[in-house]
């Protein structure tokens, strides 16, 4: 078992009805428990699929140096890259329209 933490913004309400069987909402769209590796990658598959225009954050405590792991979906100005076999967060440009 390990801590996980799902963060959600412009998810669909039944995307948010589904983390809310298993994770407790403590604040709008911030989602926390503490479930199994089965659980969190059944989390990351409802994710994928029920998300839609919206994008997600999930980070999990594990036995990596930093302590966690984490995995993003949809597009954001945050954007995960690997640097030397450490997760680290690029925050992009805005985009002009």
């Amino acid at each position: 078992m390990a801590m996980l933490v799902v963060v959600t913004e412009n998810v669909p309400p039944r995307l948010r009805g589904r983390l809310a069987i298993w994770l407790l909402e403590i604040r709008a769209g911030v989602y926390v428990g503490d479930v199994s590796k089965r659980i969190r990658e059944m989390i990351w598959d409802q994710v994928n699929s029920l998300a839609e225009e919206g994008n997600v954050a999930m980070a999990w405590s594990c036995n990596k140096e930093s302590g966690f792991e984490f995995q993003t979906y949809g597009e954001n100005r945050r954007e995960p890259t690997d640097h030397d076999g450490l997760r680290l967060v690029r925050f992009l440009p805005p985009k002009d329209n």
